[in-house]
Formats: structure tokens, C-alpha cells, sequence
């Protein structure tokens, strides 16, 4: 069990650290991908994605549109920049679209 601290802490600092004393920080970053792919596609390209898994730097999403897959496939670049610019690191380095 961990020792108690007594200097106070804000939350999110104790969170974080609490984040990474666990390693956790590989979880959230697979839920804060699929967060940043909902927020940036919108409600179009969301009733079309069946899946979004994260592994290692590259986002697998699935897709029961092939034409909208296609479309997307066009753009994959930008798709990559703009989620990285929402998760504020670089985590995402390519996307498979399925």
C-alpha cells in the first residue's frame, strides 16, 4: 500500500500521477483516441464506424461504408494531423481504415 502524502495536490495532478504509478496511461490513451475520432468526424462518419482500436501508434477503424471508407482513405494525413492536435501529443502515426 502506498504511503500517504501530506502536501496537497490539485486533482488533476493527483490524478495524473495516480495514472502513471498504475500504468495506465496506454488505456487512456486508446479511450482518448476513440473520444477525438467521435468529436472530429461528427454524427456523418460516426453512424458509419463499427470499431476504432488503438495499437501501439496506429488506429485500426472499421467502417461498414466502402465508399465512405474510400473517401476517407483520401485523407488520411490530414485525419492524422487534426487527432493529434485534439489529443495535444503526437500519438497516432498512421490509420488502417477496414
Amino acid at each position: 500500500m502506498a504511503k500517504r502524502k501530506n502536501d496537497n495536490l490539485r486533482l488533476g495532478e493527483a490524478l495524473q500521477e495516480f495514472i502513471s504509478e498504475n500504468k495506465l496511461q496506454k488505456g487512456m490513451d486508446r479511450v482518448n483516441a476513440r473520444e477525438a475520432w467521435k468529436n472530429l468526424m461528427g454524427n456523418g462518419v460516426n453512424n458509419y464506424t463499427t470499431a476504432i482500436e488503438l495499437r501501439n501508434d496506429t488506429l485500426f477503424v472499421s467502417l461498414s461504408s466502402s465508399v465512405l471508407r474510400e473517401e476517407l482513405s483520401l485523407g488520411k494525413s490530414k485525419i492524422i494531423k487534426l487527432l493529434n492536435e485534439e489529443l495535444g501529443k503526437d500519438l497516432i502515426t498512421k490509420i488502417v481504415l477496414r
